[in-house]
């Protein structure tokens, strides 16, 4: 199992314990009888675009998109071209009315993932059509020892949660050095009770100033 940068050393544990290579294999069987998503190429997406020495902000999601060429291993991101899910709408909109930014027609977040904010998600991959399919397989173990390694750094990072499965991660994170932002989740369906209005990208870069790091350029429409 290679990611190819600094996170296979951290997971070295992971990636060499016996119950994760079973996991796997458990996966691929997955994958060659069914449809699953993201496509086997994208599971570690998230990984290997934000290294663990870059990452800065992460953003917890549940579990990939379901549908035809949507995911792509980064939480509420979707693959060029494709249509801007509901969930990222919402997400635009608290981006417009925290940061004066116009929402984009893209759903691509690769642009954030570069500058150091993992795109999360606790469950890496999906059965096409049925959300959640892979729930409690065993995907939560590695998500959840990868929030663990990140609370042991010793430069702040900001921990995003929306909704209440990601913020049942906070329980993970008691280093004092980071901070954790919780919301409801920017579903249409609960976007109202507390996601809106919650300034979530506002109060990351002021975070990150105070502690003499370089904020994030959410606007990724230039």
């Amino acid at each position: 199992m290679k990611i190819g940068n600094d996170w296979d050393e951290k997971l070295k544990i992971i990636w060499e314990s016996e119950g994760f290579k079973k996991f796997l294999t458990m996966i691929n069987d997955e994958y060659s009888k069914k449809t699953i998503y993201p496509p086997k190429d994208y599971v570690f997406n998230a990984l290997k675009l934000t290294t663990y020495q870059n990452t800065k902000v992460v953003i917890v999601g549940q579990d990939p998109y379901h549908g035809e060429n949507e995911a792509h291993g980064l939480s509420f991101s979707v693959q060029e071209g494709i249509k801007v899910p509901p969930s990222l709408k919402n997400i635009y909109k608290e981006l417009e009315t925290d940061l004066g930014i116009p929402p984009r027609n893209s759903g691509d977040l690769t642009g954030w993932a570069k500058q150091g904010v993992l795109l999360l998600n606790a469950v890496l991959t999906v059965v096409k059509d049925t959300p959640a399919s892979h729930r409690n397989l065993g995907w939560e173990r590695l998500t959840d020892y990868i929030i663990k390694v990140l609370n042991e750094k010793d430069e702040p990072i900001v921990f995003i949660l929306w909704g209440n499965f990601a913020k049942e991660k906070k329980a993970l994170i008691s280093n004092p050095k980071h901070l954790v932002l919780t919301s409801a989740h920017p579903s249409p369906f609960s976007a109202n009770y507390g996601f809106f209005g919650s300034k979530p990208f506002s109060k990351t870069n002021e975070f990150l100033i105070q502690n003499s790091e370089k904020p994030i350029d959410w606007d990724i429409n230039k």
